[in-house]
């Protein structure tokens, strides 16, 4: 039977901003729950990373990284491989940004245009969430997943034009809100905020994801007093 208890799983996808989860999003998001004494779950996609980069050059290194074993480093080792839960075990999802999302959990950061898919798997857990109208919030360049999974969503994606553009190709309406701002389809029960896309200091990134947290929070009690 289905968990009724408020749980959310915080899809992560390695360890770093330029080749995973981007680590302050990721970590803001998880306080964000925890203040609110929401249960939470870590999950990651058990699956080699695209690439792996070094964080002080910029560039590539020649090694591989698994998603499960890097995003463990944020979670202090407390995460489940993404194939090994069940979507109706949690009451939302959450996605932090970072290039992973980009390059990990999708193709968009290669791909660069409208042809770009999500992983899967990946999509395939998206998906139940959204055959249930449950709560999703998209952090700073996750986004770009729900244009490929929401026909119509509206999302922020910073003040990018270019993918922007790609985005409302898919379909997607681009609203622009401020990094301490959040965007809510009600309709789609989807929440986003740019976070990094837009963010100067890690206060007001901070900001924006509390405010994402409040307000998927806030839809789960709707749905649950319905």
């Amino acid at each position: 039977m289905p968990n009724q208890t408020k749980k959310v799983a915080v899809l992560l996808a390695g360890c770093g901003s330029l080749d995973g989860s981007e680590i302050h999003e990721a970590v803001l998001t998880l306080l964000s729950l925890s203040k609110r004494g929401i249960d939470y779950e870590v999950i990651a996609p058990n699956k080699n990373q695209h690439h792996v980069i070094n964080h002080i050059t910029g560039q590539e290194m020649s090694e591989n990284r698994n998603m499960l074993v890097e995003a463990a480093r944020i979670a202090r080792g407390k995460i489940k491989d993404l194939a090994q839960v069940q979507p109706y075990d949690y009451s939302a999802l959450v996605l932090p940004g970072g290039f992973g999302a980009a390059k990990n959990l999708c193709d968009f950061a290669f791909k660069q245009d409208a042809t770009y898919q999500v992983d899967s798997q990946v999509k395939k857990f998206i998906e139940a969430f959204k055959g249930e109208h449950k709560p999703v919030g998209f952090i700073c360049i996750a986004p770009v997943i729900a244009a490929e999974i929401y026909p119509s969503v509206s999302l922020t994606i910073g003040q990018d034009e270019a993918i922007a553009n790609i985005l409302q190709q898919k379909g997607a309406k681009h609203v622009k809100e401020c990094v301490s701002s959040v965007c809510i389809d009600h309709d789609n029960q989807v929440v986003t905020t740019p976070a990094y896309m837009l963010g100067k200091s890690i206060a007001e990134v901070a900001e924006g994801i509390d405010k994402l947290i409040e307000a998927v929070a806030s839809l789960i009690d709707e749905k649950i007093h319905v």
